[in-house]
């Protein structure tokens, strides 16, 4: 179940090494999680209508192994790795060719109109195992 996202990265990715700026690694895995549930079919913006539900980002753990540069073309890789009635926590890499640059583990909840963390709807959890 394994979800590839490609990216490249830009001028404006970088810093002045010329190197992926390291906040810009976290952009590209949200990219990546964003394109991933909608190729699960959800819709992110009829969740927080009808329901008055987003996902969040809970917590970040993330390794930072090899520098990527501008006008390189990256891919994300991105798999669940558990999926619970109140959370998803997935890993994602970027990888350059066979080049491991960054990993992390994401753990996202599911957050009400007022911010408080609920259960991942059913359905939902039905498409994402």
């Amino acid at each position: 179940m394994q979800h590839n996202f490609p990216i490249r990265v830009y001028y404006e990715d970088t810093d002045m090494a010329g190197i992926v700026f390291y906040a810009n690694y976290l952009k590209y895995i949200e990219r990546a999680r964003s394109d991933w549930v909608r190729g699960k079919g959800i819709n992110q913006a009829d969740l927080k209508e009808e329901e008055g539900l987003v996902f969040a980002v809970r917590r970040v753990e993330a390794d930072y192994l090899a520098p990527a540069h501008f006008d390189e073309e990256l891919i994300v890789e991105t798999r669940p790795i558990t999926v619970t009635g109140a959370r998803l926590v997935m890993e994602q890499i970027v990888k350059r060719n066979c080049d491991l640059l960054f990993q992390a583990v994401v753990t996202l909840v599911c957050i009400n109109e007022t911010g408080q963390p609920v259960r991942l709807p059913a359905n939902i959890r039905l498409m994402l195992h």
